[in-house]
Formats: C-alpha cells, sequence, structure tokens
C-alpha cells in the first residue's frame, strides 16, 4: 500500500526526532563519544613503564569509545615535571609513576588537576639459583603462599659492608654483593628506590634530618652501582638479556607481568626450569609506584574520566599487571600470572616528602 504524502512527513519527522535523541543521548554519555565519528588527540609525556600499555589495541580502542586518542611520548618521570625541553613542547598531560611527582610539579607551576589511576610496587628481580642463595643466608623467605619476600635492609647492609656474594650463599655471582637500580635523577624506578633506602636506613620515613644522617650510606649504594640505566624499560630488558649472570635489580611489578603475557607458552617452558626462572622479590616493606595523570590543558581531564573507567582499569590490570588506584587487582588475571603475584601487598612504606627527595637527588648524581 502506498504511502501518503502526509504519513511520509510524519515517518521523517519521527525518524528525525530518534535520530535527534539518539545523538543527545550519546553526546551526554562520556564512553560513547567514539560513535560520533570524532576523536580529540591530546599530547603529553609517559613514564616508559606504561608505553605497552598504551600501545594495546584493546586500549586504543577503549579510549576510542569515549572519542579520544593519546598522543604519547615516552620521558622519565622525573624529566617529565622538571626539564624545561619537555615542558616547552606544551603538553596537555603529563603522567608519571609517582605522585611526589606532582608536588615537584606544582612547585614549578604546572598542572590544574591531577589523579592517581595506577599503581605498581617497587620490586627486585633476580634469577632461582641467586633466591636460593639468599635463601639459604636467611635473606629471602617464602610466604604460604608462595611469594618470595626480602630483607632488603640486610642486604644493603652486607652491600655496604663489602660483603662477598659468596659470604651471602650466592655462588652463581662473582665478586662484591651489589643490587642495581635506574638513575634516579631521570627514572621514576631509581628514585623511589632511592627513598625506600634511605627510610630504611633512617628507620621511618626519611626527614631532612635523617638525610644528614644516612644520605651517605644512599650514596654508597648508588656508587656501588657503577652505570645507571635512565630508563626501567631498558633495565629490565638487560636483566632478561644478561641471565643468570646479572646482578639483582629493581623494577615494577608489571614488567614481568607484561613479558609473561608476551609469550605465555615461553613462560610455561621457563617455569619448569630450575635455573633459568627469573624470580620477583617484594622487599619488606617496599614502596608503591603510583602513576598520577596530571592534567595541564583542562580538555584533557577527558582523560583520567576515561582512563579511571572499568573496562581500561581491567585491561590495565589483566594485560599489564597494572594494579588500580588502591593498589587492588581489577579483573580476573590470565591463568598465566594467576599465582604469581599477592593479591594485596602488605608491608607498604611513604615515601619522604618532595623536599627531602629533592635535596637527595643531587647526591645521587652519576
Amino acid at each position: 500500500m502506498a504511502l501518503s504524502r502526509r504519513a511520509f512527513g510524519v515517518g521523517l519527522l519521527g525518524a528525525g526526532i530518534v535520530g535527534t535523541g539518539g545523538y543527545f543521548a550519546v553526546r551526554d554519555r562520556p564512553e560513547l563519544q567514539g560513535l560520533l565519528g570524532a576523536r580529540t588527540t591530546f599530547f603529553g609525556f609517559v613514564g616508559g613503564e606504561k608505553e605497552a600499555f598504551l600501545a594495546d589495541p584493546d586500549v586504543i580502542k577503549a579510549l576510542g569509545a569515549y572519542g579520544l586518542t593519546m598522543d604519547s611520548r615516552v620521558a622519565g618521570s622525573v624529566e617529565v615535571v622538571r626539564e624545561q625541553a619537555l615542558l616547552s613542547q606544551h603538553p596537555q598531560f603529563l603522567w608519571p609513576s609517582s605522585s611526589i611527582m606532582v608536588d615537584i610539579a606544582r612547585q614549578n607551576g604546572i598542572g590544574i588537576r591531577d589523579r592517581v589511576l595506577l599503581n605498581t610496587p617497587i620490586v627486585v628481580y633476580s634469577w632461582q639459583p641467586v633466591v636460593d642463595g639468599l635463601t639459604k643466608a636467611g635473606l629471602v623467605t617464602v610466604t604460604k603462599d608462595g611469594h618470595h619476600q626480602l630483607d632488603l635492609k640486610t642486604l644493603l647492609d652486607a652491600i655496604l659492608a663489602g660483603a662477598d656474594w659468596s659470604k651471602l650463599g650466592v655462588n652463581s655471582l662473582y665478586g662484591r654483593a651489589r643490587i642495581v637500580s635506574t638513575d634516579p635523577n631521570r627514572s621514576n624506578s631509581g628514585f623511589m628506590f632511592a627513598g625506600l633506602v634511605l627510610s630504611l636506613f633512617s628507620g621511618n620515613v626519611a626527614t631532612s634530618a635523617d638525610l644528614a644522617a644516612s644520605g651517605g650510606k644512599v650514596q654508597a649504594i648508588f656508587r656501588n652501582m657503577g652505570f645507571k640505566s635512565p630508563s626501567s624499560g631498558k633495565l629490565f630488558d638487560q636483566y632478561l638479556a644478561g641471565g643468570l649472570g646479572g646482578e639483582p635489580l629493581v623494577g615494577y611489578e608489571n614488567q614481568l607481568v607484561e613479558w609473561i603475557l608476551a609469550d605465555p607458552e615461553r613462560w610455561d617452558r621457563i617455569k619448569t626450569s630450575a635455573s633459568a626462572k627469573p624470580v620477583v622479590l617484594y622487599p619488606r616493606p617496599t614502596v608503591y609506584s603510583s602513576h598520577p595523570l596530571i592534567v595541564v590543558d583542562e580538555n584533557a581531564n577527558r582523560l583520567i574520566e576515561a582512563l579511571i573507567s572499568p573496562r581500561l582499569q581491567e585491561l590495565a590490570w589483566t594485560r599489564h599487571g597494572f594494579r588500580g588506584p588502591l593498589g587492588t587487582a581489577t579483573g580476573n588475571a590470565d591463568s598465566a600470572i594467576a599465582s604469581l603475584l599477592p593479591a594485596e601487598i602488605d608491608a607498604v612504606l611513604p615515601m619522604p616528602d618532595a623536599g627531602v627527595m629533592l635535596a637527595l637527588l643531587p647526591t645521587l648524581a652519576s
């Protein structure tokens, strides 16, 4: 039956109303902004440990649903809030790896809003034969859940005393004991480790007075390291390439998770080997590396809303090993790592304040 002109007109009007209503419904839901077609790109600097997360196709797709794209460039977390060469490029956001960077940014007049979006604890990476020796020497204990805890203070004291690895039960490493981190003046993992070491030598969260009393010990630990990588990612790559001959090194918990998930079959082969198995050690206490996104351009507030969403938080944990803002797991981890990581970290020490850390950093310059 043919439609009359009047019925046809009413139909067009109704379709227009539905379409207009649908447009406004989508417009008012941030998670559906991508359906409108247009995307907004925000430029900024991020810590290298988040590079794989932001390159994940599913993360890009999830951000796209909000109508967002992140043009992120990697730089050291300490650098992004201090280096004028980076800040002069007018980033719209900064995403370092420590809440202290927020304080430093504020002191430099940078940022209008910030929010912690991810967390990952500072850990120590080593290899099974080294861990076996440290366990016999009493420096490493195994929890009832099978996770390894490191008595970092005792190890640091042994390093200061010039102890050989053989004295610590480790015959697979040659010479004097040492632990390696990144450059604390450039990379956040080294920065966080420096704060943890200072607090351990101080017996509590370090103050300016503790810096005067124990700063020399921290200098000795870092001087003992020799060359220090400017990047946590590069240091972790060196750890994997160096194999059993490498000293224990400081990194982020999520780095091993990403490496395992990149090739689960490889991990299945390696974890059955007593000699070639990487082991993650949790210092007791440790410090949390928080990941606050600092909004420099007001429009970049949209990034916080997207990145804190359940979908992106789930991808951060299940694909890349980043814990949520409160340090807890978000979603069900892959079976390859489900038993590898403790659900919660129960011994966490706050970092010294920004003033103490800024006074410490020049003394640790390479």
